[in-house]
């Protein structure tokens, strides 16, 4: 018997109390604490936040009127609209009215149980109604006594621990690639220099339905298919063959880069870059990173690349050797930083999920018989 099953052995034989989350959190409106201005600048120290995917808009100068948060006293910043949250320990401004700050209420329970089980709950909202008060604050939770709570967030905060872990290593190997890479793709005379159109074959993809799109492989939709971002899912056919890298050249995806290998369809999204005899397709790929296209795209409301344009950029073309030597060193660091199968985000994929299947079975508990009996979380 492991520690946290005695501890509900001698604490929880009998079920567990179920409690409005709004009665165990006081919430703080945010007014005092939005930014006065959004002229963000890294060089600035104090982070502005929002509870939504971003989480951090940008770094401002403004040091009055600041949440001072501290990993003695944190705060969950709780997204008024979404129901998306936050855990943070570092004094911080906000950007609007759209938040409340959580913190403990009493000593029945501690923040960070809170903020595991508000992972629990999974709520989400896409209404541009206010959710704290009406809805999320009412919403039932377990609260055993605290020594349960305790070894539950010990257990998971050692898989959320993991996790950051191996997202900061992967921050610094994306560092490392980018600095391999722009070193070892820097070329001068000592090569020969040619347009990308006269070492490169380039056309746009084809337009197809976004409803004959699928999001998972099936043998009705088998083959691959990419937009200006990568792989959108999978079609039943397939309008290119080979290995090349693909460009996009429309909207906020232009100048993306993505490689595609075997059949696959492309979209009209996608410029394909089919590599002439003189070119390792897997160098191109690096080669096309490691320029930035995004600079050449046209200007105005709907920006893009054209397949006119691209041909006229000048590229060095180093002897084949030496491009599969570079394609070597390249392709292990793009492994670990990008491949979502054996790279660093399949295992932080994997850490997530194991987080959240233990998360969800270490906050499941039968109710009191005398508890409040509506159950939400």
């Amino acid at each position: 018997m492991n520690k946290l099953e005695q501890l509900i052995e001698e604490y929880c034989l009998d079920g567990v109390e179920y409690k409005s989350i709004g009665s165990v959190v006081n919430y703080v409106q945010p007014s005092k604490y939005i930014v006065n201005s959004t002229d963000y600048n890294d060089d600035f120290s104090t982070p502005v936040l929002t509870a939504g995917q971003s989480f951090i808009l940008g770094y401002t100068n403004e040091i009055d009127n600041l949440y001072d948060a501290s990993k003695e006293n944190p705060v969950i910043i709780f997204d008024d609209f979404t129901g998306a949250f936050k855990w943070v320990d570092f004094p911080f401004k906000v950007k609007s009215s759209a938040m409340k700050m959580l913190t403990e209420n009493g000593d029945e329970t501690v923040l960070r149980y809170i903020y595991h089980i508000m992972g629990n709950i999974g709520y989400s909202s896409n209404e541009h109604k206010r959710l704290w008060i009406s809805k999320y604050s009412v919403i039932k939770i377990p609260l055993p006594p605290l020594p349960v709570q305790g070894e539950i967030v010990r257990i998971l905060d050692n898989f959320t621990e993991l996790t950051a872990e191996l997202t900061a290593e992967l921050s610094a190997r994306k560092k490392q690639y980018e600095y391999y890479r722009n070193k070892l793709l820097t070329f001068g005379d000592e090569v020969e220099w040619k347009t990308l159109g006269s070492v490169c074959v380039m056309k746009a993809g084809k337009t197809i339905a976004a409803t004959n799109i699928s999001e998972i492989k099936s043998v009705d939709s088998p083959y691959p298919c990419y937009g200006g971002n990568g792989l959108r899912g999978y079609v039943k056919t397939f309008n290119q063959v080979g290995e090349a890298p693909l460009i996009g050249r429309q909207g906020a995806l232009c100048g993306n880069v993505c490689f595609a290998t075997g059949e696959y369809y492309a979209t009209e999204h996608a410029v394909v870059v089919a590599h002439g005899i003189n070119y390792n397709a897997r160098f191109l790929y690096h080669l096309l990173i490691a320029m930035d296209l995004n600079q050449y795209k046209t200007a105005g409301a709907q920006p893009g690349l054209s397949v006119a344009k691209l041909e006229k950029i000048m590229v060095p073309v180093p002897p084949l050797e030496v491009q599969a030597r570079i394609v070597a060193i390249l392709d292990r660091f793009d492994t670990l930083c990008n491949d979502l199968t054996s790279g660093l985000p399949a295992e932080i994929e994997a850490r997530r999920q194991q987080y959240e299947y233990y998360r969800d079975q270490l906050l499941s508990f039968p109710a009191r018989v005398n508890s409040e009996t509506e159950v939400s979380a």
